[in-house]
């Protein structure tokens, strides 16, 4: 008789991102007249950037040859954008990470989803709370909670961020051995300090504990005191494994492509208290389960690291982010507090009011899509995240609906 994994069943019945869809897919069959803007999910409405597009054509012709074709690429990526990836966003920032300890994906997700495959199963988990959902659902999933009790699995150890803290969570005050950080934060869009992540890097040293650093938003960060990788933070190869994504950062959410880094010196200790290196986990798991981004793709991405793809990149994250500081002026504007929009491309906005009540408020009378904060948590209750991934004029019209709907 097969059986389930049972744990699966402890999840909500709907990912957040798929009820949304389904209360603003409602809406129109009901609405067909009305028109919908989607500040929602963080997908990006802008096309490539150039320099993305015309290697990307190059490497589809060089595959319509012969001579050029590629089958099978190297499962952890090619060298000539892990050797950019390695120079450009980490030596040139003083952090020492090798093209070896690259590994090419299809998103910055499925890596954090997949990580904790090569940790033990009764490891004691630290999530902030609010919190991007797969973090807690995978690790639900692989068997490492109780039940759900009251919003929140029972043996995670929740980071609370709030108001009061700025959204940067306390360190956890019991032991743990696997801790989640995302900055700029998703969904809160707070950012961290050197100085604060520096206390994160000692703890987990401390205590022996590991880090899964979250950093896909890090070209928005616009004030340069700011860490854009906890390997600036010393003594974080030991302790730290970092995702990024060309996603946000150059438009590739339809594209795919992404990336984790760990450093040979990152370890986790065996059954005998042993340390044990992570990377080479890492690379048998990559190459058993996982058969690498397709070559054009490789070549658009490496693409972004030119001197003209970095322009055009930086073009991009700035129109995003004249669209943040847009909405962020015009919610205060209307006497709400938030956090983000400067250094960060989503706006958490405190609604003062149930999260999903003010989603079904936008939504049926400016026609505007946004994020429950609830979604994302218990401490999420009372806040919406907003996102700048959008057109300008889309932007524009949407403040200006919600303006008429709350202002008046």
């Amino acid at each position: 008789m097969i059986k389930l994994n049972e744990h699966y069943l402890k999840l909500s019945a709907n990912y957040l991102f798929s009820e949304i869809a389904k209360r603003v897919r409602a809406f129109q069959e009901a609405h067909p007249e009305k028109e919908i803007i989607r500040l929602g999910i963080g997908d990006v409405t802008r096309a490539l950037p150039k320099a993305c597009i015309e290697a990307f054509h190059a490497a589809v012709d060089e595959m319509g040859e012969d001579a050029t074709f590629k089958g099978y690429g190297p499962d952890y990526g090619y060298d000539f954008l892990r050797e950019k990836i390695a120079r450009d966003d980490y030596q040139s920032r003083g952090a020492d990470i090798a093209l070896d300890e690259i590994f090419i994906s299809d998103g910055a997700k499925s890596d954090t989803a997949n990580i904790q495959e090569i940790f033990a199963h009764d490891i004691k988990v630290a999530i902030p709370d609010p919190v991007y959902p797969v973090y807690i659902d995978t690790n639900v999933m692989a068997g490492r909670t109780g039940d759900p009790e009251d919003g929140r699995y029972q043996g995670i150890v929740y980071l609370e961020g709030t108001k009061a803290n700025g959204f940067i969570p306390d360190l956890p005050g019991e032991p743990v051995d696997l801790i989640y950080l995302c900055f700029p934060n998703n969904p809160t869009g707070a950012v961290i300090t050197r100085e604060a992540l520096k206390r994160w890097v000692d703890y987990a040293r401390e205590n022996k504990a590991l880090i899964i650093y979250d950093a896909a938003y890090e070209a928005f960060l616009r004030d340069e005191s700011l860490p854009h990788s906890i390997y600036e933070i010393e003594g974080a190869t030991e302790v730290a494994i970092e995702s990024r994504s060309f996603s946000k950062t150059a438009g590739f959410t339809g594209t795919r492509c992404a990336y984790t880094v760990v450093p040979k010196a990152c370890t986790a200790f065996d059954s005998k208290g042993g340390r044990q290196s992570l990377h080479p986990l890492w690379s048998r798991r990559m190459s058993t389960k996982f058969n690498g981004v397709s070559y054009p793709v490789q070549r658009a991405a490496e693409a972004v690291y030119s001197r003209e793809g970095k322009l055009q990149v930086r073009a991009l994250t700035d129109a995003y982010m004249a669209n943040a500081g847009l909405i962020r002026q015009a919610m205060n504007g209307l006497g709400f507090d938030c956090v983000g929009g400067i250094n960060s491309p989503y706006i958490w906005v405190d609604c003062r009011m149930d999260s999903w009540e003010f989603f079904e408020l936008l939504l049926t009378r400016a026609g505007v899509v946004t994020t429950p904060g609830a979604g994302f948590g218990r401490c999420g209750q009372g806040f919406i995240r907003i996102s700048a991934f959008n057109k300008r004029e889309n932007v524009e019209k949407a403040m200006a609906r919600i303006q008429q709907t709350l202002g008046g």
